[in-house]
């Protein structure tokens, strides 16, 4: 049967679930953390494992069952085949194991994105936590964003004003100095670092103010954590000043900060 997409969007039916197949994903990809798993080297250097591929073919496939008409641009299919040269006005984007390299290393911030597109802005995301059974999602458009632990409610989250003396997070991949000087240049005095798009959502639940991002980064990696921070009041911007906006060539960012009130 097809669902309409808008219909599905308005109601807040497809948040719901998008949420239900990430956490779906995530009960995947379980088994495979702290055991061994055998890491590959993509042809970009970066890690992918079986983990990733199997969460990302079951995303495609519950997407395809419940919305076939809407293409998808996920991460280990693109690696695979290459992107897409055009897409449509309304496409997934999909990251299936964001964080790949601290799953590997046994850390707990790694995540499952998939955000819905339309043009060049995410309209709907969902970012799932697998080692602490976490969701974060945007709601019907206008409605705010939520979060839930596996199996109970869903609850509001909002971001926080910004405080006197406002936490940054960062990438772990910067150095002691290089974070102190990030953190500085953004207002806040103190910093965490962690991974994977997981930053976008401790900053939707008011528990840090921002996260600078210098490196580039794929937009699977950012489009599902950038639409809860958008739904739970906060906003990201590319160096420009404006709107973080997809669809760029080899669907790359540059740098951009992402921020709570």
């Amino acid at each position: 049967m097809t669902h309409s997409l808008e219909t599905d969007l308005a109601s807040g039916a497809l948040a719901g679930t998008i949420a239900d197949i990430a956490e779906e994903a995530a009960r995947l990809i379980l088994p495979y953390w702290r055991a061994g798993t055998v890491v590959e080297t993509k042809s970009d250097a970066s890690p992918v494992t079986e983990a990733d591929r199997a969460a990302e073919a079951l995303i495609l496939k519950r997407l395809a069952e419940r919305w076939p008409e809407v293409e998808a641009v996920a991460e280990e299919a693109s690696a695979a085949d290459g992107l897409p040269a055009v897409v449509g006005e309304w496409f997934w984007l999909i990251d299936p194991l964001d964080g790949t390299k601290g799953f590997v290393q046994g850390r707990e911030s790694f995540t499952v994105n998939i955000a819905l597109m339309r043009g060049d802005a995410p309209v709907a995301g969902v970012v799932t936590a697998p080692a602490t059974g976490v969701t974060w999602a945007s709601t019907a458009p206008g409605k705010g964003a939520v979060r839930r632990v596996f199996g109970e409610a869903w609850r509001p989250i909002r971001v926080r004003a910004r405080p006197a003396e406002g936490i940054a997070l960062l990438s772990h991949s910067l150095t002691d100095e290089e974070a102190t000087r990030l953190a500085a240049r953004h207002g806040c005095t103190q910093w965490q670092g962690t991974d994977s798009s997981l930053k976008f959502c401790l900053i939707a639940e008011g528990r840090f103010d921002a996260y600078p991002r210098t490196g580039p980064t794929s937009e699977w990696d950012t489009a599902a954590g950038q639409a809860v921070l958008e739904a739970a009041g906060g906003r990201v911007l590319g160096a420009d000043g404006q709107r973080l906006t997809y669809r760029k060539p080899g669907f790359l960012n540059g740098p951009f900060t992402a921020m709570g009130g």
